[in-house]
């Protein structure tokens, strides 16, 4: 399953990081962090909570850019 978050963050730099810190994440497939729109798309495996995850993606990107925004 795929899904879209809005998020705020300040530089293209600090997308890729957020990009790279969620890809690291357990549950999650794929990710991709869009500076210019302020959007992530995160792909999700299978049969996993995705609040779960998504509560890790959060802890995992505020460790890389700890101004950084993700609207649940």
């Amino acid at each position: 399953m795929k899904k879209k978050y809005k998020i705020e963050v300040d530089c293209a730099n600090c997308a890729a990081k957020m990009e790279e810190a969620t890809k690291k994440v357990a549950g999650v497939k794929d990710a991709t962090v869009g500076f210019m729109t302020q959007k992530m798309s995160v792909e999700f495996e299978e049969e996993v909570d995705i609040d779960a995850v998504m509560q890790e993606v959060v802890k995992a990107c505020k460790r890389v850019e700890d101004d950084c925004e993700i609207y649940l």
